[in-house]
């Protein structure tokens, strides 16, 4: 063999020993990093983020050092997750859209009404300037400060108080997040909004949110209605003193029928959390719309939801009735991957206590109404109901989810 071939076998080998102790290296110093950049391939740009600013924040702040111990593994799934005292972490998804809804520059500074992780704020680092993050619980706004500047994120401010006065001391400010919902947008907040400045605010009743992006433009709000939310509810006088209050002992299906598109975005008003769903007008077994789920990918979302109050004190019973029709279902990588519709039901400090289910449906069948009774657990305060494939494969079709109550 000759010096060349011997040279450039020992060079072949070098890189090769090069390039895998640096996979090495770098998984051991964030063995996050695969599961970040699946989380934002799969839960964020497939839903439509195309900032890649935004994007590239998404895949570098590390989301399992925000949540409990108890639900690390599930830190890069699109969900919710308990964080303490009554609030959550917000579903990456959520922190992707109000994110890029915003624009935010380098050179920006940026107001966060937060609920307590501190996950909005440090994503915000990345891409502002600075960032003024106000958490409404104390405790975990201590926690949160604490986290952030262990973390190295030093451009991120924290304070614990009203978030609905906003910071004055550090105002203006060129761009507003409100990760929690009030019935209208706060004054205050619109007195530290720069001139031309934007500001996203889930507005809306305690259970019905939507996203509203503000503009200031000689200085007052210019507003576009963007889509459907749910926030966990503000601590304090703010959430006591809305002027609709939600009942829980009369809980309610709103737009069951799925008639209602008020801003024509092609989104079904009032259910949030919207995916791979489509308003379809061809064949709809009452009214003018029906609502068709379909997937392609195992494992893939599939569905939409609604929160409601449930007084399980009170109630309980949730009879329901609906009209389903199911084409070429193929279970996902789950057994529990399959189209139904399930209730979630929550204690008063949002702990889960279980689920009922109507389904589910695996055969492909025409329209036909299926009717069921969900019992509820006496300790519920809360439910969501969600509706879809499940991370099955295939079309399912629904239309006028109805629900009456059973008293205790």
């Amino acid at each position: 063999m000759s010096f060349k071939s011997k040279f450039l076998i020992v060079s072949l080998f070098l890189t090769t020993w090069t390039t895998l102790s640096g996979a090495v290296a770098a998984q051991r110093r964030d063995p996050f990093a695969a599961a970040r950049a699946a989380m934002v391939e799969r839960y964020v740009v497939a839903e439509g983020i195309k900032n890649r600013r935004v994007l590239q924040a998404m895949r570098t702040v590390p989301r399992h050092e925000f949540v409990k111990s108890a639900f690390r593994k599930q830190s890069y799934f699109d969900t919710a997750l308990a964080i303490g005292h009554k609030q959550t972490i917000s579903p990456p998804f959520i922190v992707a859209y109000m994110t890029e809804s915003i624009d935010p520059r380098p050179s920006d500074r940026v107001l966060e009404i937060g609920t307590g992780s501190g996950y909005q704020a440090a994503v915000l680092s990345v891409l502002a300037k600075q960032v003024y993050t106000i958490e409404i619980v104390k405790p975990l706004g201590e926690s949160s400060k604490r986290l952030l500047k262990k973390l190295g994120y030093g451009n991120v401010h924290v304070k614990v108080g009203d978030g609905y006065k906003g910071w004055p001391d550090a105002a203006p400010f060129d761009k507003i997040i409100v990760t929690c919902s009030p019935e209208r947008v706060p004054q205050p907040l619109v007195n530290q909004l720069r001139e031309g400045g934007k500001m996203i605010v889930p507005l809306g009743q305690r259970y019905q949110q939507v996203f509203h992006l503000f503009e200031k433009q000689q200085g007052k709000l210019v507003e576009t209605k963007l889509i459907p939310t749910l926030f966990v509810p503000m601590t304090g006088a703010s959430e006591e003193n809305r002027r609709v209050q939600p009942d829980p002992a009369n809980p309610v299906i709103v737009n069951g029928g799925f008639e209602r598109d008020a801003n024509d975005d092609g989104r079904v008003d009032n259910w949030h959390y919207q995916r791979q769903v489509t308003m379809t007008a061809d064949e709809a077994p009452e009214g003018d719309r029906f609502l068709r789920f379909e997937n392609e990918e195992p494992g893939r979302a599939s569905q939409l939801l609604q929160g409601m109050p449930v007084d399980g004190r009170k109630i309980a019973a949730l009879n329901f009735r609906l009209h389903v029709r199911v084409h070429n279902i193929r279970r996902g990588f789950k057994d529990f991957e399959t189209p139904a519709l399930i209730i979630h039901f929550y204690d008063s400090v949002r702990r889960p206590l279980g689920e009922g289910v109507i389904g589910p449906w695996t055969r492909s069948s025409d329209w036909h109404e299926e009717l069921r009774p969900i019992k509820v657990p006496p300790k519920a305060r809360e439910a969501v109901v969600r509706i879809g494939l499940n991370g099955a494969t295939g079309i399912l079709d629904v239309d006028r989810i109805r629900m009456t109550i059973r008293h205790r």
